[in-house]
C-alpha cells in the first residue's frame, strides 16, 4: 500500500513527441477536437492522472488499451469525460440572452406551437437551463402557456448526468438575478440549488457527437445555442459543424454562435443578425 502510495506521486515521464502525435490524432479522428501545443500539459496532466488510477507508467501502453477493442471503448467514455470538462455558468455571455430575449417575444407572436430550443455542447447544463428560464420568462410575460422543450446535447456522459441532475452550488448562480433564482430554483438543506420540476421537466440532455449531427433527430428548431465549442475544432470542421446546425433550423429560427470563433462563414439559407456584441444568424423564411 505504502509503495503503491509513493508510485503514484511519481511524475510520468514526458511525452515523447511521437507519443503526443498518437493522441493528438486519436482525439481529432474520434471528436474532432485539436489538441495544440498549447494544450500539451493539459492533455499530460489529464492523460496521468487516469493512468495513475489504473497503474499504467508510459503513455504508449495506455494509448493501447484506450484502442483495443470493447475494453478499449469503455476506458475511452472515462477518460473523454477528463478530457472535456469545461467550466461554464448560467447566463454565460449575457448580451446573447438578451438578444434571446428580444428575438422570442417576436418570434412567439403568433407561432401557434411549442419552442423548440436546443444547446449545443451543454456540459452540465448551465445554458440549457438558462435558456428554459428565458423562454419561461418570454412565455409568462406575453401571458401565453408555457409550452417548449430545450434539448442539451454533449458528448461527455459525466456532464449530462450533472446535468441531468440539475443541482448545483450556490456559486453558480451568482450571475442569475434574484426573481430568477427564487422562481426557478428550491434551496436544499445543504445549501445546493436545484432546479424547480417544472422548469427542469421542459429541459432534455442526451449524448450526441458534433461530428455526428448528419444523424441527430433534431430538426425544425427555433433557437440553437453554439458557443464556447467550436473553438477546439479546425476551421474547415467549424463550418462542417455550423452547415449542419442551419439544417437543423426553421424558418426563422436563430442561430447563435461564440463572439470570434468563427470567420467569413456563411450559409444561403441564413442572414446575420445586427447586433455588434453578439454574432448570431436567422433563417430565412
Amino acid at each position: 500500500m505504502q509503495a503503491t502510495g509513493v508510485w503514484s506521486l511519481q511524475p510520468l515521464a514526458d511525452m515523447s513527441a511521437a507519443e503526443f502525435r498518437d493522441w493528438q490524432a486519436l482525439l481529432e479522428d474520434r471528436t474532432g477536437v485539436v489538441v495544440n501545443e498549447q494544450r500539451r500539459a493539459f492533455l499530460q496532466t489529464s492523460l496521468g492522472a487516469r493512468m495513475r488510477e489504473l497503474g499504467i507508467g508510459d503513455y504508449a501502453s495506455y494509448y493501447r488499451q484506450v484502442t483495443d477493442g470493447p475494453r478499449g471503448a469503455v476506458e475511452w467514455s472515462t477518460l473523454l469525460d477528463r478530457l472535456t470538462v469545461q467550466e461554464t455558468r448560467f447566463f454565460r455571455h449575457p448580451a446573447s440572452f438578451e438578444l434571446l430575449a428580444d428575438y422570442l417575444r417576436q418570434r412567439l407572436e403568433g407561432l401557434g406551437r411549442p419552442l423548440a430550443l436546443w444547446s449545443v455542447g451543454c456540459s452540465s447544463g448551465e445554458e440549457p437551463y438558462s435558456l428554459a428560464m428565458v423562454a419561461a420568462e418570454a412565455l409568462r410575460e406575453m401571458a401565453l402557456p408555457g409550452l417548449f422543450g430545450v434539448t442539451g446535447t454533449d458528448i461527455s456522459l459525466n456532464a449530462l448526468n450533472k446535468a441531468r441532475e440539475a443541482l448545483y452550488p450556490a456559486r453558480k448562480l451568482d450571475d442569475v438575478e434574484a426573481g430568477l433564482v427564487q422562481r426557478y430554483f428550491q434551496v436544499q438543506a445543504d445549501g445546493r440549488y436545484r432546479v424547480e420540476p417544472g422548469l427542469a421537466e421542459r429541459v432534455c440532455c442526451t449524448r450526441i457527437n458534433v461530428l455526428e449531427l448528419a444523424q441527430a433527430p433534431m430538426s425544425g428548431m427555433d433557437v440553437i445555442f453554439c458557443q464556447n465549442l467550436l473553438i477546439y475544432f479546425r476551421r474547415w470542421r467549424r463550418r462542417e459543424i455550423l452547415n449542419r446546425l442551419a439544417e437543423r433550423l426553421a424558418p426563422g429560427g436563430l442561430l447563435v454562435i461564440g463572439v470570434g470563433e468563427v470567420v467569413d462563414w456563411q450559409h444561403p439559407a441564413l442572414e446575420p443578425v445586427a447586433n455588434e456584441r453578439v454574432l448570431a444568424f436567422t433563417r430565412k423564411g
